[in-house]
């Protein structure tokens, strides 16, 4: 039966792969990579980086295909069957890819950012894929460096405080209000600069950006001076390169308990 693995491979430098996502790229013969089409076309370079670092040149193949759309104006009630939409448009070529490309007894791989287990659809792709049952194959997860942890490390911090939560959530959550009972938070798939709302608090930010790549860009500090620097630094970065991706840890610090997402916030 066919076989799949769905790797890891962190933040975007070749040196953060584990040995196991380095054994699990010996394994593969089929390298399965989605592109995202021009403008992205160095995310795509970066996984054949990786793959020339640790692979013999010809011991593999790569198949590429073009990554669906996704509706990113869908808001409010359309936001869940917009990405359900483009979930299933992916299955769709998932399920090609692994029965036109794969043969019998062939070991074939996803090459996922980050970790597979953390704000990722490819185990949930592959998933539904296998419920349609027009395929079968096996399939293991490889654990990556996330851009959580390679965010904190390049600001030589953790995410906690003693004895306290942290939690990780996106800019969409973040925007109806900074979570209760938690001083830590970490923003991810913030399209839209959510700190600002939190620009009048005592909280500090710790930002990346291509965090792990030759682009990376790295800011901190109190948020209402940082604010405004990473607003420039992250306009820069997207007119140069056509796209970015970005995480950030919002500290907030003891004693300021204001939130712009409660009402009556404005008059804290």
């Amino acid at each position: 039966m066919r076989s799949i693995h769905v790797i890891g491979i962190g933040a975007g430098d070749p040196d953060q792969l584990t040995l196991q996502a380095v054994r699990a790229l010996r394994d593969t013969d089929v390298f399965f990579i989605l592109g995202k089409g021009e403008a992205k076309a160095d995310l795509t370079d970066l996984r054949r980086d990786m793959l020339e670092a640790h692979l013999p040149e010809g011991a593999y193949r790569v198949v590429e295909a073009r990554d669906p759309e996704r509706d990113r104006g869908a808001g409010g009630a359309a936001y869940s069957p917009a990405v359900g939409d483009w979930r299933s448009a992916r299955a769709d070529i998932y399920e090609r890819l692994i029965a036109e490309e794969l043969g019998e007894d062939e070991t074939g791989a996803f090459l996922v950012w980050g970790d597979p287990a953390l704000y990722d659809s490819t185990l949930g792709i592959l998933e539904e894929v296998l419920e349609r049952g027009t395929v079968r194959f096996g399939y293991d997860v490889v654990p990556g460096i996330s851009s959580v942890s390679a965010l904190v490390a390049r600001h030589r911090t953790g995410l906690n405080r003693v004895a306290g939560p942290v939690q990780i959530t996106t800019g969409r959550r973040l925007a109806e209000g900074f979570p209760e009972g938690v001083d830590d938070v970490v923003v991810m798939l913030d399209a839209h600069q959510t700190f600002r709302r939190y620009a009048d608090q005592d909280i500090d930010i710790y930002w990346g950006a291509y965090i792990g790549t030759p682009d990376e860009i790295l800011a901190s500090g109190p948020i209402s001076e940082a604010a405004p620097r990473i607003e420039a630094l992250r306009a820069e970065a997207r007119e140069r390169k056509g796209w970015i991706m970005d995480t950030y840890l919002l500290r907030r610090n003891p004693g300021d308990v204001r939130d712009p997402g409660r009402p009556g916030a404005e008059n804290a």
